[in-house]
C-alpha cells in the first residue's frame, strides 16, 4: 500500500497505460482522479476502481484545452490534494513529415506536449499546499531515436525537456518531476499504428524482432515503473528519463 491517502490525477484513463496505472494505483491505496475524452471508457474504468473499493472520480477533459484543465483542477478539489499527476494521455500520427499536415502537427504538439504545460502549471498550486507531490510524465522512445513519425518524435521529445526543466524548476517546493520512455506496449494506440504500416501479422513480426527481448511491453509494466515514480521508493529521483523499452534503444 504504497499510496495510501494519496490522490492520483491520471489523464488518458480510458485505455492502456493510463488504464492500468489507475488500477494498479488504486490497489496500492491511492484515491484515483481520470481525466480522458472518452467518457464512455473512461466511466467504465472509474467504475472498476470503485468496486474495489478505491475512492475514484472521471472528470471528462480535453487535455489540450485550457478551460477544461482548470474546471480539471477545479473538481479534483473535492478530493482536498493532488499529490501524484501522471501526464499519460498521447495521440499518434503515422506520416512522413511531407505527408503531415499542419493540422495533425498541431493536434499530435497539442495534446502530446502542451497538455503536459496545462496540466501542470494547473497542478502545481494544489502539490505545494501539501508540500509537495510527484509529476509523471508519459514519453516515448521515439523521443530518443528517430521513429515512424516525425511529428509524434518531436512531441515526445518536448516532454523530456520539458521534464528536466520542470525538475530543477521545482525542486524546492519538493515536487519530483521524471518521466517514462516506454518502447511498443501492447495498447489500443499500439495496435492502430501496426495496422497503419501494413499488414499487421507481418508489420508485428517485424517490429518484435527489433527488440532485444523479442516482444512488446504490457501497460502493466509501464505502470509498475509509474509506481516507483510515485510513491516514496523515488525520494532522491527528479529529473529522470526511465527508458523501458526492451531493449530497443540500447541497440
Amino acid at each position: 500500500m504504497k499510496l495510501t491517502g494519496r490522490t492520483a490525477l491520471i489523464t488518458g484513463i480510458s485505455h492502456g497505460i493510463g488504464h492500468a496505472t489507475a488500477v494498479l494505483f488504486a490497489q496500492e491505496g491511492a484515491n484515483i482522479i481520470g481525466a480522458d475524452i472518452d467518457s464512455e471508457k473512461g466511466e467504465k474504468v472509474i467504475e472498476r476502481i470503485r468496486k474495489s473499493g478505491s475512492s475514484a472520480l472521471f472528470i471528462k477533459t480535453d487535455i489540450s484545452n485550457t478551460e477544461d484543465v482548470k474546471y480539471l483542477i477545479k473538481r479534483s478539489r473535492g478530493f482536498n490534494t493532488i499529490d501524484i499527476l501522471f501526464n499519460n494521455a498521447g495521440v499518434e500520427v503515422v506520416k512522413k513529415l511531407e505527408d503531415t499536415c499542419e493540422e495533425e502537427w498541431d493536434r499530435t504538439i497539442n495534446v502530446n506536449l502542451k497538455s503536459v504545460f496545462l496540466c501542470t502549471k494547473y497542478a502545481i498550486p494544489e502539490m505545494r499546499k501539501r508540500g509537495g507531490g510527484a509529476i509523471i510524465n508519459n514519453s516515448s522512445a521515439a523521443a530518443l531515436v528517430g521513429s515512424f513519425s516525425p511529428v509524434y518524435s518531436a512531441s515526445k521529445g518536448g516532454i523530456v525537456a520539458l521534464t528536466k526543466s520542470l525538475a530543477v524548476e521545482l525542486a524546492p517546493d519538493k515536487i519530483r518531476v521524471n518521466c517514462i520512455c516506454p518502447g511498443a506496449i501492447e495498447t489500443p494506440m499500439l495496435q492502430r499504428v501496426i495496422e497503419k504500416q501494413g499488414d499487421p501479422k507481418i508489420v508485428r513480426k517485424t517490429r518484435t524482432g527489433a527488440y532485444p527481448l523479442g516482444r512488446f511491453g504490457l501497460p502493466e509494466e509501464i505502470a509498475k515503473t509509474a509506481l516507483f515514480l510515485a510513491s516514496d521508493d523515488s525520494s532522491f529521483v527528479t529529473g529522470g528519463v526511465f527508458v523501458v523499452d526492451g531493449g530497443f534503444t540500447s541497440q
